[in-house]
């Protein structure tokens, strides 16, 4: 793992450097590259804007760890809202949440129902409702937690991140139960323990991941691929063996960020395939923004060219 990763990753849970940054209009202007807003109705009418071009959404509240119980409640209720303002965009839009957004960390049978509460709204609307995943602690409760869902609807969706060691070994027990995943490199800062150091690595790992999940076997009633990646290369290598195969497009679905490389997910769909773009949005984005930086260093130069550009 690079210093600059390192050191990205460590912003991102420091309290001190959070409050201070977030204050500051440089990077206020500089987080506009991966969200369109703090509103959530600014997360909507980027979406809007979208739909012409094939590109669907995904929406997040930005946010973990909440502190009481009670603010649960107020997180449930949102995303009931985001649901409404989705259908009345008339747009293909699914959302994402933290398990620590609904209690997890306060009462996990408390957070199951807030999520089943969703998930059967998410039902009703023909959408799948995606559990988010967090650092390497929740790992083994946040799966738990997707099959007590899963065990109720296919409409509902796991984050799983290739860098983990642990993985290979989770995936088997998904993929025989056909799970819907979104298959992502991993943004929070482990040990080497727990996670891969080396991005070669990482990235052989994402590939073969992704792989497994197209396997035959994984071909059951609601399982989805959803490649979760910005790695052109990895996302080529698997369109080749989706081509070779014969694997239909039903069987995946491609997932960027908001404002990352935006040319690539039109050219996507422009070729038929699948696009989701997660439009994040929320006034905790600090954190989240720093990981972003994490995953592709290189984005700090992109990052810092437009915003001496305003």
């Amino acid at each position: 793992m690079s210093l600059m990763r390192k050191l990205l990753l460590w912003a991102s849970t420091n309290a001190w450097l959070r409050e201070r940054a977030m204050r500051t209009r440089f990077v206020r202007l500089s987080v506009r590259k991966f969200m369109p807003g703090e509103q959530v109705e600014d997360a909507i009418a980027a979406a809007v804007q979208l739909k012409p071009s094939g590109v669907n959404a995904i929406f997040t509240k930005l946010g973990e760890n909440i502190s009481h119980l009670s603010e649960a409640e107020e997180v449930y209720a949102h995303y009931l809202k985001v649901l409404d303002l989705i259908k009345r965009a008339g747009i293909s839009g699914e959302i994402s949440i933290k398990p620590t957004q609904l209690g997890y960390d306060q009462d996990q049978d408390v957070c199951f129902d807030y999520c089943m509460k969703i998930l059967k709204a998410c039902e009703a609307q023909g959408t799948i409702f995606w559990i988010d995943m967090e650092g390497s602690a929740y790992t083994q409760g946040t799966i738990t937690l997707f099959k007590r869902l899963r065990a109720h609807s296919t409409k509902v969706g796991i984050a799983i991140q290739a860098y983990l060691i642990s993985t290979d070994r989770d995936l088997e027990e998904l993929a025989a139960l056909g799970a819907t995943i979104r298959m992502v490199k991993g943004a929070y800062l482990e040990p080497a323990s727990v996670a891969f150091m080396e991005k070669s690595k990482v990235n052989e790992q994402y590939y073969k991941n992704c792989i497994r999940l197209l396997q035959a076997d994984a071909d059951k009633p609601g399982a989805l691929l959803h490649i979760a990646t910005h790695d052109t290369g990895i996302q080529d290598q698997i369109l080749a063996y989706v081509a070779q195969h014969g694997i239909e497009k039903r069987r995946y679905e491609f997932a960027m960020l908001y404002g990352i490389n935006t040319a690539r997910q039109l050219s996507l769909a422009q070729r038929g395939e699948r696009v989701r773009c997660l439009v994040a949005y929320g006034e905790y984005w600090f954190p989240w923004y720093m990981r972003r930086l994490a995953e592709r260093p290189a984005n700090i130069g992109f990052v810092l060219r437009n915003a001496f550009k305003r």
